[in-house]
């Protein structure tokens, strides 16, 4: 039984799926940086001065936080849009490399070349 999970452990699929959380939790620590300390003082300041807040996390309604909510669709989309763009560079360079046809080896063209000097001969 350990031998069968050691196997299902190391499995391509699962090391890359770990490989691609922990990757996945670190890009989500910067996007939340990039927002909490450059995009909200940046662009929002002037926002959340007029409302009287110092924090974007300080936005209240009632009871209800909904700054919290607001930074996390920021950072959802911030996150969304990186991955548009990885996506698509991606597509393009895997259209690239399926458009270009892939030259015959030299062996071929050799017996070709001897194919049609052998046709020319005959006729």
């Amino acid at each position: 039984m350990l031998k069968e999970f050691r196997d299902f452990a190391m499995k391509g699929n699962i090391v890359d799926l770990a490989v691609a959380v922990i990757i996945g939790g670190a890009f989500g620590a910067i996007i939340s940086s990039l927002v909490d300390d450059v995009i909200t003082p940046l662009l929002l300041t002037p926002a959340l001065t007029a409302v009287g807040a110092k924090d974007i996390g300080q936005l209240t309604w009632g009871t209800v936080k909904y700054g919290n909510f607001l930074s996390a669709i920021i950072k959802f989309i911030v996150i969304a849009f990186v991955l548009f763009l990885l996506l698509k560079g991606m597509n393009s360079l895997i259209r690239k490399k399926e458009a270009a046809p892939a030259a015959p080896p030299e062996e071929v063209v050799l017996l070709r070349e001897i194919r049609d000097s052998l046709r020319n001969k005959t006729t």
